[in-house]
């Protein structure tokens, strides 16, 4: 059974795979157009990369609602806790852990990660992902960083990178991570969000075709790829 990754906009995607469903930084209610309702997004594990509101976004009301349980970092998982959350499962960069569904590994991730509330809300992380049809990384809001090729070493089967600038990597920089990452496909993320996160994808794509092997795949959101 192949794996389906959908974009829900900004760094938000569903991943569907061996029978089982994840969402990623789940920031849906408060983009400005929404691809669809927090309502109808079924989840049975929920990861979150750190505690920036755009990240953390819907994931208590989903997770109060399908039962599904959150995977971040501890301080995250705490807050969550206190939020009425109750099935987390707390991991720290470098750490892995085989879960029902594929072994998930928490990535070096540089920028800031302070809760909604204004706590402290540990290391922001990426994620790499070992799924049955291949490994997916999520870098979330990271700048470029060298450590992107340990990662590579891997064997990326999808990247998914932030090209938006101001707050993550902006073009440039994520073109060189598709360079250091290497991966067989690749597709943008945390851009358009806003003015001030505005880029071309297209642009991007066809740079990244260019210079590289990998098969860069811009997404609107709502729209989906298989593995």
């Amino acid at each position: 059974m192949a794996t389906k990754v959908t974009w829900l906009g900004h760094a938000a995607f569903q991943i569907e795979t061996s029978g089982t469903t994840l969402l990623i930084d789940p920031f849906i209610s408060g983009q400005p157009q929404p691809p669809c309702s927090v309502d109808e997004l079924k989840a049975d594990y929920i990861l979150v990369s750190h505690g920036h509101a755009d990240h953390v976004g819907d994931s208590v009301a989903i997770a109060q609602r399908t039962g599904a349980t959150i995977i971040a970092n501890y301080e995250i998982t705490d807050y969550f806790q206190k939020q009425g959350v109750t099935k987390v499962h707390p991991q720290h960069i470098g750490g892995a852990f085989q879960h029902p569904f594929g072994r998930v590994k928490l990535t070096i991730a540089h920028h800031g990660s302070g809760l909604p509330d204004g706590s402290y809300g540990g290391n922001p992380a990426g994620f790499l992902l070992y799924l049955p049809e291949g490994n997916i990384y999520f870098a979330g809001d990271t700048g470029l960083t060298l450590d992107m090729q340990l990662i590579g070493e891997e064997g990326i089967k999808l990247a998914l990178l932030p090209i938006g600038d101001n707050f993550t990597m902006g073009p440039d920089d994520a073109l060189r991570a598709v360079k250091l990452l290497k991966p067989e496909r690749v597709v943008p993320m945390h851009y358009n969000t806003w003015p001030l996160i505005e880029q071309d994808p297209n642009a991007w794509a066809e740079r990244v075709r260019a210079e590289t092997s990998a098969e860069a795949i811009v997404l609107k959101p709502g729209e989906s790829l298989e593995l």
